[in-house]
């Protein structure tokens, strides 16, 4: 019987499988159980998954609001990049 959340299964996978879990936030747990919340995927903590499926604790929360807010943020910043090496490159030119 196969055993893909231990061992030989995992080494190939970032971190050994270890990471945050999204619905307890522990850090440095084997998140490698995915389940699917509406349209996005979240791998979770072995002991979230049996809470959820017991009905003791409930999926996490998807942040659409903050998604588009970062990517505005994001096209600022390389904007503001670009325009600072724009004006470097004139003055050197001089």
């Amino acid at each position: 019987m196969a055993k893909p959340h231990r061992g030989k299964g995992i080494r190939e996978l970032f971190a050994h499988g270890r990471g945050e879990c999204p619905v307890c936030k522990r850090n440095n747990v084997k998140v490698l159980y995915e389940i699917e919340a509406g349209e996005q995927k979240f791998k979770i903590c072995k002991t979230c998954r049996a809470a959820i499926k017991n009905g003791k604790k409930s999926l996490p929360a998807a942040p659409k609001a903050a998604e588009p807010k970062a990517a505005e943020e994001a096209t600022v910043k390389t904007e503001t990049a670009e325009v600072k090496s724009e004006t470097t490159e004139v003055s050197t030119e001089e």
